[in-house]
């Protein structure tokens, strides 16, 4: 058992390496983009399944309270956390809706709609990255696997060379946490 957990971490840390070495100039881009757009009054939108939504609400929540400095809220929302919007969008029109309709109603030009899905192929979150393309939205989508259909459809790609989804999932985190330290550091102010 102890030789497995050594491997899981193992494993976990070449990913993250190797992803940065050939991504820092990537995820400071990403970052700049975000504060820029924060500065200009803009919102960021976050959108995921399972594990990415989860992730999504994680980063939302980081930026609207705090990450590791006091500063002042910041505009994020994580589109999978009202179950009556998604519920009812998913009864009316169908589950792959569901973030495009928000996009629809929350979004505008300026707007950062960020898709994150381990296989880049999530119906939904493609949907809505296409969305955001017809609103002037900046898009920036965190996959995993080949890059899928994502990766042709946004502005800035992070792409986490893998098709383990754990190890996808735990690389996706400590990017968002990366950029939400920039993010600190920019003394964002409102």
């Amino acid at each position: 058992m102890k030789d497995t957990i050594i491997e899981i971490f193992n494993d976990s840390a070449k990913l993250k390496n190797d992803f940065i070495e050939k991504n820092a100039e990537l995820v400071e881009k990403c970052a700049v983009t975000m504060i820029d757009a924060l500065k200009a009054g803009n919102k960021i939108m976050f959108f995921g399944n399972g594990g990415s939504a989860a992730d999504a609400q994680h980063l939302a929540a980081e930026l609207v309270n705090r990450f590791s400095t006091e500063r002042d809220a910041l505009a994020a929302i994580a589109l999978n956390t009202d179950t009556s919007t998604i519920t009812s969008i998913a009864n009316d029109y169908s589950y792959e809706q569901i973030f495009a309709r928000q996009i629809s109603a929350l979004g505008k030009k300026g707007d950062i709609a960020f898709g994150i899905s381990t296989s880049g192929n999530s119906k939904n979150v493609v949907k809505a990255l296409l969305r955001a393309k017809k609103k002037d939205m900046v898009t920036i989508g965190l996959t995993g696997k080949t890059g899928g259909s994502m990766k042709e459809l946004v502005d800035i790609h992070l792409h986490v060379d893998s098709f383990n989804t754990a190890r996808v999932q735990e690389v996706h985190i400590t990017i968002g946490h990366a950029i939400c330290y920039l993010i600190d550091q920019a003394q964002m102010k409102s």
